[in-house]
Order: C-alpha cells, then structure tokens, then sequence
C-alpha cells in the first residue's frame, strides 16, 4: 500500500534543532524536509494563498514523485462557506497549478459550525477541474450521512478521516479509490505526540480499507514541539519494518 506520509506544513520555527539542523536555513527547510518525507500539506494557503511564482518556486525544490497538497483558503471555505465559489476555486486552481506535477490533492476543510449542504458543496465541487483530487473535511456531525456520501462518490472526492486525541473523528468511508487522513493532537505522555500503539491501529484501519495499489496520504497536524515529523517518521518506519 503506497502511503504518502508527511506533515501539515513545514515552516514552524520550533522544528529548528527538533527536525531541521540549526545551520539550515529557513529558505532551505522544504527542500530539507523532501529529504525525509515524499509529501506535504500546504497548510498556510488557508490563511493566505500564495502566489503562483511561489509554488512555482517551491516546485522546483522538490524531487520528482513529491506531492505537496493545498489547503484551500478560508475565503472560500469558513468566509463564503462554500457560496460562490467560481471566483475562488479560479483563483486557488490558477495559483496551485504552479506546482505541476508536484501538486497533490486540495483540501476542503469545512468550518465546525457549518451544517451540512448537499447542494452547496456540489455546486463548489463542480467548479474544479475534473483532473484534480479533492479531499473534503467536515466538521459538524450532520454532514455524515448516506446523501453526503453518495455526493462525495459520484464528485470522486475523498471524505477526509480525521484523528483528535486518538478518537477518529466521523465515520471511516470510502468514497474514492485513494484517501487521505489527517492526525490532529495525540494523546501520549507527552503531548501532542502519537504513541507508538496508535500509529500502528491507523496502519491497521488502512489496510483494512485500502488495496495495497491505493494510494493514501496521511499528515500529522500536531506541530507544536517537532510532534508531526517526528511522529510521522515513527508511522514511516513502521512501514519500513514491516516490508523487510
């Protein structure tokens, strides 16, 4: 099973001396990060998209076969939740379309407050090209339902799991032939690390769900500390182990 694992985000200045070498600089950090890790979530495009000569830029730090996913801003989805979305899914395709084929999935994580809209969220998924993969985040538990499942299989998008305080969050569906998966705050001795035991139960839910020729990107959100690439080195290696 491909997992794509990685991190939301790489630019925290506490992964100093945690993950990066304290002489790296800070314009060096991506292309340091791509050393260990074959994919990233732009997780900063939520609060401020950047500009195509920035993932262009970007892109060309990265190996061939990287995969950097891209938040979508909060513009369109906390803002507009969801409501005209021509202008804004535009403006996200033509900015993150600067990475090529670097570019992984768009993430559309939806405010906690935002009840579900079937109608709404079609429209908007309607809006972006068909050759892109998106991943949808809902947060309010009357999105999951089989009308919202349905909708997400017939748009090929991925209904995003979601893992806070080692609790899964919504219901583990399928709804396209790859996932994704985003690891919020563990509940270890020390927080907001994962424990070894709980990164190898989501290995375990994977494989239960996903063939081993599906493609799945899994991110840890827990940055505080040098949390998310560390513990998404442990889920790597786990990996690693088992394939030897």
């Amino acid at each position: 099973m491909p997992l794509r694992i990685g991190t939301c985000g790489w630019q925290y200045d506490d992964w100093r001396g945690a993950f990066y070498p304290a002489d790296v600089p800070k314009r060096a950090w991506l292309a340091t990060y791509a050393e260990s890790f074959d994919t990233v979530e732009c997780d900063n495009a939520f609060y401020r998209l950047p500009t195509r000569q920035t993932f262009e830029k970007w892109a060309a730090a990265l190996p061939d076969g990287f995969a950097m996913a891209v938040k979508a801003s909060r513009f369109l989805t906390h803002v507009k939740r969801l409501r005209d979305p021509a202008e804004p899914v535009k403006r996200l395709v033509d900015a993150c379309e600067g990475l090529g084929d670097r570019l992984g999935p768009i993430l559309l994580q939806l405010p906690p407050t935002m009840k579900a809209d079937a109608d709404r969220l079609d429209a908007c998924l309607r809006r972006f090209p068909p050759s892109l993969r998106l991943a949808v985040e809902p947060r309010h538990e009357t999105w999951f339902t089989d009308e919202i499942r349905a909708l997400l299989e017939r748009r090929h998008a991925s209904l995003v799991w979601s893992d806070r305080l080692g609790k899964a969050v919504g219901p583990a569906w399928r709804t396209t032939e790859w996932g994704y998966l985003r690891l919020h705050e563990g509940r270890s001795t020390f927080p907001p690390d994962y424990t070894a035991s709980a990164l190898r139960r989501w290995r375990e839910r994977i494989a239960e769900t996903w063939r081993a020729r599906d493609e799945v990107f899994v991110y840890f959100n827990n940055d505080p500390g040098g949390a998310a690439p560390r513990n998404a080195k442990a889920l790597l290696n786990m990996g690693n182990q088992a394939s030897s």
